[in-house]
């Protein structure tokens, strides 16, 4: 039974040998396959024990044992090798030359446009609204009947759009999202933000643009009054643009609000003195709000005799225009770095 013996130290010392000839990852795999793997020469001489006589394989058992150790500490020998050459050429490949003079990173900045709308967001978050989004294709349905603008009604020429299909369009304004948060409500009282994009048909030129940003204002409660509503747009409105500016409100007409009105702020140009931007007036246009229309609170579930509201609607490149003196609406949308690195640091 001596042949057997020497037969794993045959097979022992050839695959120790063969273990030189391994260079690469590839290889070892290769070799790890070959000869140590169930099926490996030196593991199928494991079958022999059943001819051996009870002494003996206790013996062959231990010569198994030490033939594998062998073999598998020559093999993790080899791969901490071929693993420290790999962790070698990697270091070498990218090494970094410290004397290197180091790159100058130009920081940019932030587009006029989210200046304005964060910090309008910021000014009503912190009075308490909640901030609602909307998708930007939205139904006729929720854009204008919801709205009390009905089919064939003449505001609906004012706000020609874009549309998809008969009764799906790109939303003219982020209205649609107040309806929602009223259903949502259940009748109950709220107090929300709307911004986002909003699309109309439109001559592009230096105060006018298909796309525009627009950021409505929503609160429905019991008691809401007018007074409510010019309290919330002066406090707003001197905190963008400074506590010496006058508001002036005026009537005027939209089809979800009533009464409604338009809103001015004294000109940054002249102060309220009257210039060729304010068109002599000493003021300039801002915004439009007014009470939340009676229909649109019935069909949001709100009973009109008990809740009332008030609604808001300004556009957010309006206010960036005026704040900044920006002379071109189209500026804001080109991302050319010259404009941008402007408000750097504002």
């Amino acid at each position: 039974m001596s042949e057997i013996f020497s037969k794993v130290s045959q097979i022992k010392d050839k695959i120790i040998s063969e273990m030189s000839s391994v260079k690469d990852e590839a290889s070892l795999k290769e070799f790890q396959e070959k000869h140590l793997s169930k099926k490996s020469e030196l593991s199928q001489l494991m079958s022999e024990i059943k001819n051996l006589a009870n002494e003996e394989k206790a013996k062959f058992g231990q010569c198994m044992n030490e033939a594998r150790a062998a073999v598998n500490e020559a093999f993790q020998k080899k791969a901490q090798e071929i693993n420290d050459a790999l962790i070698a050429q990697k270091l070498k490949r990218e090494t970094i030359d410290i004397t290197l003079p180091g790159y100058n990173y130009k920081m940019g900045g932030i587009n006029p446009f989210y200046l304005v709308q964060d910090e309008i967001i910021d000014t009503f978050v912190s009075m308490g609204y909640e901030v609602k989004e909307g998708p930007d294709v939205e139904s006729d349905y929720y854009n204008f009947e919801r709205m009390n603008i009905p089919a064939n009604h003449p505001a609906r020429e004012m706000q020609d759009s874009f549309y998809i299909n008969p009764t799906t369009l790109l939303r003219t304004h982020t209205s649609p999202e107040q309806a929602r948060a009223m259903d949502e409500k259940g009748g109950k009282p709220l107090m929300m933000i709307c911004p986002g994009k909003c699309f109309r048909r439109d001559d592009d030129d230096v105060t006018h643009s298909h796309q525009f940003g627009q950021i409505e204002g929503l609160v429905v409660g019991k008691g809401i009054t007018l007074a409510n509503l010019k309290g919330t747009l002066e406090l707003f409105i001197r905190k963008m643009f400074g506590e010496k500016r006058e508001v002036r409100f005026r009537g005027s007409y939209f089809p979800f609000t009533e009464p409604s009105v338009e809103v001015d702020v004294t000109c940054m140009n002249c102060g309220g003195k009257g210039c060729p931007t304010c068109k002599g007036t000493g003021y300039i246009e801002i915004l439009g709000a007014g009470m939340v229309h009676p229909n649109v609170l019935k069909m949001s579930g709100y009973d009109p005799k008990v809740y009332s509201g008030f609604a808001f609607g300004v556009g957010i490149e309006r206010v960036a225009m005026l704040r900044y003196g920006i002379d071109d609406i189209r500026k804001i949308y080109q991302g050319d770095v010259r404009f941008i690195e402007q408000f750097s640091r504002k």
